[in-house]
């Protein structure tokens, strides 16, 4: 017996959350020890939340969850994108992403949700903390919560989109920024290396997340009778919208692109034109240094050298030479 205990206790270390769903939008918190006697009722229905980094869950899962060795496999996989199977008696298996919240998180690391659904099952895998399964068991304190698996399914979904849109509008608003202050301000210079790291950043978001468009998808099309009337209508809003954010992602990107060409394009016209300016300056003082090169050679004979007025007459001369010169170069346009 006491061994039995004490296997059980170390199962239960890798359960992070246990609730009985009452199908009233309340929860009950339930032990581990006390899964094994727990009878649900056509109401009720069970949700587990597991750490997948510790090395008990994997022994409840292949021991004790009663799911086969595939999907066993598939819930414990190392990475894995968004995608959607289905099982045999109405099961699901599902992998979401989600934009990591954690502190001191990288901006561009995502986190990974996984989730067996049946019609009173839902077991959820996370390997770092997520959010959402906070806000699930504020909403059950509250009276509010899902009712069933197929609402838990649809609350995970849904609290990750709306972080995804929080972080998309992030984006677009500081693009917006610098677009409008490279527009009002052509001495502006957009500053480099955020405009890069939001690019990278937007990039990141939308090659992680475009597979979970299908999956939303596939939802939208669902005919597991567990699920809801409604449901469908949901999914189906769910997958507009995070279609409307993988677009909004690719066009952030292309505007990150066209700001920062902008300011290629403008740096390289200031270039130019400080190159013609210099090219005119010297060519505008290289005939006169030739005539000041030349008369200032120290050999004798130079006409006017002995002359009183000598110095006076080479001045009028590069001064006529220089006014030739500057309607010579208004008259070929150059300034």
């Amino acid at each position: 017996m006491s061994a039995s205990i004490q296997h059980s206790d170390r199962l239960s270390q890798g359960l992070l959350h246990a609730f009985v769903l009452d199908g009233r939008g309340s929860a009950q918190a339930v032990s581990f020890a006390q899964l094994a006697q727990l009878q649900l009722t056509e109401q009720q229905s069970l949700w587990l939340h597991w750490d997948r980094s510790h090395q008990h869950t994997e022994q409840w899962l292949r021991e004790a969850s009663g799911l086969n060795e595939f999907s066993c496999d598939l819930l414990l996989e190392e990475s894995t994108r968004p995608r959607l199977l289905r099982l045999e008696n109405q099961e699901l298996l599902l992998f979401l992403r989600a934009i990591n919240l954690n502190a001191n998180a990288d901006a561009d690391d995502m986190i990974s949700l996984r989730l067996f659904v049946n019609q009173q099952h839902i077991y959820s895998l996370r390997q770092r903390p997520v959010q959402v399964t906070h806000e699930l068991i504020k909403a059950f304190e509250k009276g509010f919560g899902p009712k069933n698996t197929s609402e838990v399914l649809l609350f995970f979904a849904q609290s990750l989109t709306d972080r995804l849109e929080h972080a998309v509008s992030q984006l677009a608003d500081s693009v917006d920024q610098e677009e409008a202050d490279t527009d009002n301000d052509q001495r502006h210079v957009p500053v480099v290396l955020p405009l890069l790291q939001a690019r990278r950043r937007a990039a990141n978001l939308r090659r992680f997340l475009a597979p979970q468009r299908d999956v939303f998808a596939l939802l939208t099309l669902s005919q597991e009778t567990w699920f809801m009337r409604d449901d469908t209508l949901y999914w189906n809003e769910l997958n507009n919208r995070l279609v409307l954010h993988l677009e909004e992602l690719e066009l952030t990107r292309e505007r990150i692109g066209l700001v920062l060409e902008t300011e290629h394009r403008r740096r390289n016209e200031r270039i130019s034109h400080t190159m013609y300016l210099l090219t005119i300056i010297t060519g505008f003082f290289l005939p006169m240094t030739f005539v000041t090169g030349l008369l200032g050679i120290n050999v004798g004979g130079i006409p006017g050298a002995d002359h009183t007025y000598g110095f006076f007459v080479a001045c009028v001369l590069l001064a006529m030479l220089a006014v030739s010169q500057w309607l010579f170069f208004r008259w070929l346009r150059w300034v």
